[in-house]
């Protein structure tokens, strides 16, 4: 079952395969799947083709996969144009809502600052 280019779990069931799309979450599938009246507990392979047809068309109503990423990048392209503090903590690659930097924050900035410590080497403990 491919929807929108992406490839769902076959032998997931339905409300976590979908998760498989970017901007799909385990609420918004189960929704998608209530209102296509199919059982949230069913495997991809399981389902008729008009199921499955019904479960592409509700979600095409959705803005997800491409189009999110494309709205996202663009809102955070107009923060870094217009300058403001959140966009330029962006273009920086620093944590953008408030945390703090001193420690933490490696998956933002990466893994290559690390803190140093008192300063100490082993060798002057003596």
């Amino acid at each position: 079952m491919r929807i929108l280019g992406i490839t769902i779990p076959e032998e997931k069931r339905l409300e976590i395969g979908l998760t498989a799309l970017y901007g799909m979450g385990r609420p918004l599938a189960q929704k998608v799947l209530t209102q296509a009246k199919i059982d949230w507990g069913k495997k991809p392979k399981d389902i008729s083709v008009s199921d499955e047809n019904e479960i592409r068309k509700i979600i095409e109503s959705y803005k997800i996969e491409g189009d999110l990423k494309r709205e996202v990048a663009g809102n955070i392209k107009r923060l870094k144009d217009i300058k403001s503090y959140r966009g330029s903590r962006h273009a920086k690659g620093l944590p953008s809502r408030g945390q703090r930097t001193k420690t933490n924050s490696r998956t933002r900035r990466g893994n290559v600052r690390k803190t140093m410590g008192s300063g100490r080497k082993a060798a002057d403990k003596k």
